[in-house]
């Protein structure tokens, strides 16, 4: 089981990378996306980064589980930050997919998307009520179909797209948590000016 951390976009309505965003006691948003899905059951993490990569990499923890790729061509939109990850997965690997502006994400979301167990064909995520959200979990017998699809279309809905065709299984998360990402800085998170930057 391995997670994937979708961390590479710009921020533009954050007004800078969600990938160099701390919360309010200072922690990066990388960290605590790995540390969800490291507590929630995913032996490996696997960080995709992209915009300002060289300055969020030292907001990812350095650890053996986890891993950093960048996504090059990160700036065609989030397919091709998932398209990245995926391919950076071994044949065998279900993987486990969130974003980075996802702060509050809690394990025990984690551990009941990834279930007490899961077949290569599973593809499972998260709902809150009405709402799809994340975690993602995509058994390897999905990975070829879904890669195909974001590469083809790398907008902001191909992958939710694919899976709503592909059959998608919801699991209710609603009671543990609201599932809403973190686009402005409603939250009290600290977004640095270029200045502050590392």
């Amino acid at each position: 089981m391995v997670g994937v951390v979708l961390a590479a976009g710009a921020g533009t309505r954050m007004g800078t990378p969600k990938a160099l965003v701390r919360s309010p006691d200072g922690v990066p948003w990388p960290t605590l996306a790995v540390d969800a899905l490291r507590a929630g059951g995913c032996a490996e993490v696997v960080v995709v980064l992209g915009a300002a990569a060289d300055r969020a990499r030292p907001h990812v923890p350095t650890a053996p589980d986890v891993r950093v790729v960048v996504a090059e061509d990160w700036a065609a939109g989030p397919g091709a930050s998932l398209a990245a990850g995926l391919r950076a997965l071994g044949d065998e690997d279900t993987s486990c997919v969130t974003l980075v502006d996802l702060p509050t994400l809690p394990a025990a979301v984690v551990r009941r998307v990834l279930g007490p167990g899961s077949d290569r064909d599973v593809l499972r995520r998260a709902v809150f009520g009405e709402r799809p959200g994340h975690p993602v979990l995509v058994g390897p017998d999905h990975r070829a179909a879904l890669l195909a699809a974001v590469t083809a279309d790398p907008g902001d809905r191909s992958a939710g797209v694919w899976l709503r065709r592909a059959g998608v299984t919801g699991v209710d998360c609603a009671d543990l948590w609201d599932g809403e990402d973190r686009d402005r800085d409603r939250d009290g998170s600290e977004c640095p000016v270029p200045s502050q930057l590392p």
